[in-house]
């Protein structure tokens, strides 16, 4: 047997061993690549960089953890600039899991030094909603009136007697709203009733699977920006100045692709080879 024909025959497991080496082996060196910011990433981050300090963001997890190696990392990132820029944040989810998503993304971002020397108070710099079933029903609810949306946050505590809710009654008085999604509900019922309805100025954190959907509503300029998958994460940390897990990340989602890619050409070159001496 020649040496193409062994190539045909190499075990598929021998090529998964090699694709699971390919991405582990970079998440335990502390190395990054290079990543180009996109025109859609910059949307976001500018509209954030554009509120004066005290402007209210909603962040809406509309994820479960199934996909939180991608947007865990988005949370993360926007929470960081949001509190580095003295802002009042807003937290909910149309999942029943977001609202924990949400609270490990704090969990991190409030133990990071620089955030934590601001001395952030739960109930006034930030508050976590908790989730109501609903799906987009409510999100035209809180339209009209976020306190009968969310009678009580996470916590079972009345949204009257927190001091930030008090006086935040619809999307009137939300500055940005920023959601976060895994598919439905998630950005698309978000920019029918948040944006469209009710005119809430919008941005996007969504999967590298259902980005790509989200572009259309980038160009009718009903989102601000959409952050796309792993390289819409490591692209915010980037502008944010603060590379940080996607950065990572990618490094190894470099490696692996190329890995697959080595795979490939070599496949088709052993097929061609043993073709042609097939045919001969």
């Amino acid at each position: 047997m020649g040496f193409f024909e062994r190539l045909l025959k190499i075990d598929r497991r021998i090529i998964f061993t090699f694709i699971a080496v390919a991405i582990a082996l970079p998440l335990f060196f502390n190395v990054s690549m290079y990543v180009e910011t996109t025109s859609e990433v910059v949307g976001i981050f500018s509209a954030v960089d554009s509120l004066s300090p005290g402007s209210k963001v909603l962040i809406s997890f509309d994820y479960d953890p199934g996909s939180m190696p991608e947007l865990q990392p988005m949370a993360e990132s926007f929470l960081r600039h949001c509190f580095s820029r003295d802002l009042k944040v807003i937290l909910m989810g149309l999942w029943p899991q977001g609202p924990l998503q949400a609270n490990w993304a704090l969990d991190v971002i409030l133990n990071d030094p620089d955030i934590k020397v601001k001395n952030l108070k739960y109930g006034v710099d930030y508050v976590n909603l908790g989730y109501t079933a609903g799906n987009e029903v409510v999100i035209q609810r809180m339209g009209s009136d976020i306190h009968a949306a969310f009678p009580v946050d996470y916590y079972g505590t009345s949204l009257d007697e927190i001091p930030l809710m008090r006086g935040v009654r619809n999307f009137n008085n939300i500055d940005f709203v920023y959601n976060l999604s895994a598919g439905y509900p998630g950005t698309m019922e978000w920019v029918q009733f948040a944006a469209d309805r009710f005119h809430a100025r919008l941005g996007a954190g969504n999967t590298a699977v259902q980005a790509p959907l989200m572009y259309p509503y980038l160009g009718k300029k009903q989102l601000v920006g959409i952050l796309g998958g792993m390289k819409g994460a490591a692209e915010y940390e980037v502008l944010a100045q603060r590379p940080a897990r996607a950065v990572r990340y990618m490094f190894g989602q470099g490696i692996s692709h190329a890995v697959v890619i080595f795979f490939v050409i070599i496949g088709n070159l052993a097929f061609f080879a043993t073709r042609k001496k097939k045919e001969s």
